[in-house]
């Protein structure tokens, strides 16, 4: 396949695979697309260590990074808070609605031996001096792309990946944001829709992405959102896209790091089955629905606080939940959610991440050919 996307990058296929797990990244760089690592959660080591395993598991093939770098968030003013500032800010009301949820759904505490925060270092999650300082390490193993998966990349962003020779991508939600991050210096749009799984806008994937094209042109669109299906990625190219960028569909895959009974959940479910939903960071994510949302969403709770207030609040809670969410019928499993989109309906199915990706591109063939048909057949 030859469009703007492949020639910038020099892959095969203009798939992009959003993921947390480095093994479904370099699986799809391998197979001829290309991998991109969502690094938000990363310790500083940890990352430094996933990304060296990628680049020698994928030789001079490229692959990317994603950071999480909010245009608006809880200290936004002076680059993020530290993590105990933002823990002096969570209300007692928030904390003792967490406790009391995991006491009736009987959900333990977590061993002696087992940390109850994550390792976020001096800077909390979600920010600019974190995202900064994970920017340094992944620049050090050579991405061939750096995105920015909320608001307009930051200049510093910019300047130092493009001077390490790595192009810049920024999801949008709206032509009006796509616009700015071109005005910033982005050399790729990302038009996720409402249907994406994560942080996503109002706007369909139908309606997006042409309106999205047409602001930002000549500058290369991905297609995002409702994206798992050769039918779909065909739909996006023919609204105008030189690409897609996938997240879901990885996460049911033979190397996808998805926790056995989220993992279960996700193949059961319709893609009705999905919400959009500020419970887990803060910010308006289409998830998994399940107990957790259920309970977020009932009369007598609190609101879900701002980002990055939220995650830290949830941190513990998740973690818990995570560790014993694999007994059946426990009130771990019924709580037990993750970011997914509505494309989760038809993932339903465990592959290889390789296999994923060809079936992508073969079903995108025969759709296209399904259409030249008719063409002809006029």
């Amino acid at each position: 396949m030859r469009t703007a996307v492949t020639e910038m990058f020099g892959i095969e296929f203009p798939i992009m695979a959003f993921t947390h797990c480095r093994d479904v990244a370099a699986e799809v760089s391998r197979a001829g697309g290309l991998g991109v690592l969502g690094v938000s959660g990363h310790t500083d080591e940890g990352l430094d260590t996933d990304l060296a395993w990628i680049r020698e598991q994928v030789g001079d093939r490229p692959f990317g990074v994603d950071l999480i770098i909010p245009a608006r968030y809880e200290g936004a003013d002076r680059g993020g808070l530290d993590t105990d500032e933002v823990s002096a800010l969570i209300p007692q009301e928030h904390r003792q609605f967490l406790d009391e949820m995991l006491d009736r759904y009987d959900v333990p505490p977590l061993p002696d031996n087992d940390a109850a925060t994550h390792n976020w270092g001096p800077a909390a999650p979600l920010s600019s001096r974190r995202a900064d300082r994970q920017l340094e390490i992944a620049l050090a193993h050579e991405p061939a792309l750096v995105a920015n998966a909320l608001g307009p990349p930051p200049p510093a962003m910019i300047a130092k990946s493009h001077t390490a020779g790595a192009k810049v991508a920024a999801l949008a939600g709206r032509a009006a944001h796509a616009e700015r991050h071109v005005a910033a210096g982005a050399d790729l749009i990302i038009a996720q829709g409402h249907e994406a799984g994560g942080h996503t806008g109002e706007i369909g994937s139908m309606v997006l992405i042409p309106e999205v094209v047409d602001a930002v042109a000549p500058v290369p669109v991905l297609g995002a959102g409702g994206i798992g299906r050769g039918r779909q990625m065909a739909a996006a190219m023919a609204l105008g896209a030189q690409g897609v960028w996938c997240g879901s569909v990885w996460l049911t895959t033979e190397e996808a790091e998805t926790s056995p009974a989220v993992k279960q959940k996700f193949l059961a479910a319709a893609s009705s089955d999905t919400e959009r939903s500020r419970t887990l960071t803060g910010k308006p994510a289409r998830m998994l629905r399940s107990a957790w949302t259920e309970e977020w969403n009932r009369a007598d709770t609190p609101d879900p606080l701002p980002m990055p207030l939220q995650l830290i609040l949830t941190g513990e809670a998740r973690r818990r939940i995570d560790r014993m969410s694999h007994h059946p019928d426990s009130g771990a499993q019924k709580l037990a959610n993750y970011f997914v989109g509505q494309i989760v309906g038809t993932m339903n199915q465990v592959l290889p991440t390789r296999q994923v990706v060809y079936n992508l591109v073969e079903e995108f063939i025969e759709a296209v050919d399904s259409l030249r048909s008719q063409l002809e057949d006029g």
